[in-house]
């Protein structure tokens, strides 16, 4: 049968989600080899019964009995804790899907890259980390990333066929989030059920919240960066609220092309899982008329300060993208448990930055300690600042 083998890692994440409801859609086309989890252990059972892959793999050991258990009779292969990410990434497939949130995702993604898989890729943090580590591994074992986002999906739909000379800017839109219309002064107010309630995609809360502050339109002018063949001058931020056109590429000759597409995650998803082809997605067709008016606006730096800081980091390059992640996702871990306010978390983020080394990482061993310095300084910072409430 001609099938793609695919590999999913973060099988009950937002993303795991919408590829597995492609699968289940389409299942001549596809089959499943390797699922992975966080410690959302009854779902991936669950999940694992229905896809029946080769190897099934939890991250969190304590679940690991209960995953084991669960899968009792049915012949599956199980295994947990990070090495078990790695193992699941390096089992033969056509395609792995990255979708683990965070600085976890790096290992596995780049296990995947040393066997020369096509990677389609929605964990922002292997290029905003490890960016020119994790490129030149793509390029040494010649695998293949296909971007996930719909923002770097859709400039890769654009620029497939064109010339890199020939391109002048790259303009990566974004909703603004729930909080673009309120006032700066309101933002210590907000809570993190309205943070993660974004007005246009369904999102895991992390990814919401980042949204909402804006730090996801960073990460991603950080990974389009590593992504495309451009210069870190040549990537703009368009706020469009209606999140229908979903990025644009300028070209040297004044034109621009752009994609567009409903606000469903299942769209780009779809375009990386039947590559170099298309495939029928359940998602809503484009209606323009009913939509009516298409409107933009630039970005403001100052209330969205995440935004600004992200590019800063892009500049100023070195160890500077991985010190912001690490930081972010600390702050944004600390407000969702309701130990900091929403507005301070571009504070704690540019105070780790202010006290954190810039040199370089020349492996990923350094990566990871240049991760884990930063969140030690970040979680301090959380301590200090609460200790002076």
């Amino acid at each position: 049968m001609n099938y793609k083998t695919i590999s999913i890692l973060g099988a009950t994440g937002s993303i795991g989600h919408s590829t597995l409801d492609l699968i289940r859609r389409n299942p001549d086309m596809f089959k499943v080899t390797a699922l992975t989890a966080h410690s959302s252990v009854k779902k991936l059972v669950a999940l694992a019964k229905e896809f029946m892959p080769d190897f099934v793999a939890i991250s969190d050991p304590s679940c690991f009995t209960a995953l084991k258990d669960g899968l009792n009779g049915t012949g599956i292969k199980c295994g947990a804790g990070e090495s078990a990410l790695v193992d699941a990434a390096e089992i033969p497939s056509d395609m792995v899907m990255a979708a683990i949130v965070g600085a976890a995702g790096l290992m596995p993604t780049l296990a995947a890259a040393r066997r020369g898989a096509t990677i389609a890729l929605a964990n922002k943090e292997c290029l905003v980390c490890a960016g020119d580590l994790m490129m030149e591994e793509v390029h040494k074992h010649h695998a293949r990333i296909l971007p996930v986002d719909s923002e770097h999906n859709a400039i890769f739909q654009v620029l497939e066929t064109h010339a890199e000379k020939a391109i002048r800017r790259i303009v990566l839109t974004a909703s603004g989030g729930p909080f673009l219309g309120l006032c700066q002064s309101r933002f210590n107010a907000i809570t993190p059920a309205e943070a993660v309630a974004h007005p246009n995609w369904d999102m895991g809360a992390k990814i919401s919240v980042d949204s909402a502050t804006m730090m996801n339109k960073g990460l991603e002018v950080i990974e389009a960066f590593h992504l495309f063949p451009i210069e870190a001058t040549q990537i703009d931020v368009l706020v469009h609220p209606q999140s229908v056109i979903h990025s644009m590429v300028d070209y040297v000759d004044g034109s621009t092309l752009a994609q567009l597409g409903s606000p469903d995650m299942r769209i780009p998803i779809a375009s990386c899982l039947a590559w170099p082809e298309r495939m029928p997605t359940p998602a809503t067709p484009l209606d323009l008329a009913q939509i009516g008016t298409l409107t933009f606006e630039q970005p403001d730096y100052e209330k969205f300060r995440c935004l600004k800081l992200a590019r800063d980091a892009l500049l100023t390059g070195g160890a500077a993208p991985a010190v912001l992640n690490a930081a972010n996702e600390v702050a944004v871990e600390a407000f969702l448990k309701e130990n900091i306010n929403f507005d301070a978390i571009p504070a704690v983020v540019e105070q780790t930055l202010a006290k954190s080394d810039m040199k370089a990482p020349q492996s990923l061993a350094n990566v990871f300690e240049i991760d884990q310095e930063a969140r030690r300084t970040a979680q301090a910072l959380i301590v200090s600042m609460n200790d002076m409430e």
